[in-house]
This record gives C-alpha cells, structure tokens and sequence, in this order.
C-alpha cells in the first residue's frame, strides 16, 4: 500500500477496512492487571474505536504474538484494524494490516523489506519538520503529531502543543494524519479539532475510563460531527 491508494490489506481472517475512514485511533497495553482484554476489546472496538494497537514494552516475542491473537479476532468481529507497535518481525508474524514506528524504530525502508508493501505503516512526529518528512517520505502511509499535551504514556517528553496539530492541518494532503498525546477528554478533543484535527490517537481517555464503551462513543460522535 503506497499513500494516495486505497488502504486495503488482507489478513489470514479476511478483508479489513479503509484506513482513510478512520477517526479515532486507541493505544492499550494487555489489560493484565484486569484481566479483560477481550471484553475490553469487543466494547470499544464496537463502540466506535476503528484502530486498536497494542502497546506495551518488553514483551517477548512468543507473548505479544499471543496477545495480538486477541486483537485480531477482535478486530475481525467488528470490521476494524489492529496495529502493532514498533516490531516489523511480528507485525510480519501475525500479517496485522498495520506496523507503527517511531523516529528511533526501524527505518521504513527495512521495515518495508520484512513486511512487505501491502501492510499499512505509520510514522510518529514530534516537530513541524518531522511531520513534513512522513508526509513526503516513501514507504509511509499515515503519521501521528505530538504528544499535543505532556503524557505519563512518553515520560520526558515535551509537548509539541497545538500549533503541531495547525501545521499539520494547513498541509493537508491524502495521506491520513492523527493528533496524539493527551488528549484527555473532550475538552481537548475540541481544541484539537478547533485546530483542524480531524483524527486522534488516545490512551487513557478510554482504557482508564469508568465505563471505556461510552466514553468511545462520546469521542467517536464528537469525531465524526466534526466532518
């Protein structure tokens, strides 16, 4: 997939959608301390979330392998996308539609070599220069700008503020972008899209929610009222 065509992959369960639909984008470790992935899972993912990636440092391979499982299946059940976070070697494992990287992950360029071009992957930015570079670079087909806000998630890391978001926004081509890190509640949801954000990324706006399945629904119809 090559940014400017239609996001389209196949894994071993079947057609998933567009990445071009996508809104509203969850981050989650395995739910170990609560033991309820799947049902975590299957509430969001029918909620409203239409991509779910699991991240969670210093799994073995053989474990996150067996996690993405879960996700899959999940996925599957819902029409949506999973990810996987910075390893090209597992996404490659499990065929997931989507590798995530960061700007100290593996070149896209190699990445591309071990996953080959039908899966979709993504770039994270942190400066105006940075989200310019995934928006030209070849080999990338979404990018995430922030964090927006300070987040426990990146501990150590600035805020690269809303004006990230606007710079972002003003350059606006095919290639689908999120707005990540911070993004707390709808309050910043709105300044995000008063900006001209029109996609997010969120962590603990759901997994730390009283009730994850409503708070996925008030993010996704603030989402979608916005177009």
């Amino acid at each position: 997939m090559r940014a400017g065509l239609p996001c389209r992959v196949h894994t071993t369960l079947g057609p998933v959608p567009d990445l071009a639909d996508a809104r509203l984008y969850l981050c989650t470790d395995s739910r170990s301390r609560t033991g309820d992935l799947e049902q975590f899972l299957d509430a969001v993912l029918a909620a409203g979330v239409d991509v779910v990636q699991l991240r969670e440092k210093g799994l073995e391979a053989r474990a996150e392998i067996g996690l993405l499982e879960t996700f899959a299946a999940a996925a599957q059940r819902h029409g949506r996308l999973f990810a996987v976070n910075d390893r090209a070697d597992v996404a490659h494992a499990v065929r997931a539609p989507i590798l995530h990287l960061g700007q100290d992950d593996l070149p896209v360029p190699l990445a591309r070599e071990i996953v080959g071009d039908e899966m979709i992957i993504g770039r994270s930015t942190h400066s105006p220069g940075q989200a310019d570079a995934a928006r030209t670079e070849g080999g990338v087909d979404y990018y995430c700008t922030g964090p927006v806000w300070t987040t426990p998630t990146k501990p150590g890391r600035p805020a690269a503020g809303l004006q990230l978001v606007a710079h972002a926004a003003a350059q606006q081509d095919e290639r689908p972008w999120f707005a990540i890190g911070g993004i707390e509640s709808l309050d910043r949801l709105d300044e995000v899209l008063a900006r001209g954000g029109r996609r997010v990324v969120v962590v603990r706006a759901i997994t730390e929610a009283e009730d994850p399945a409503a708070a996925t629904r008030a993010f996704a119809e603030r989402l979608r009222a916005a177009l």
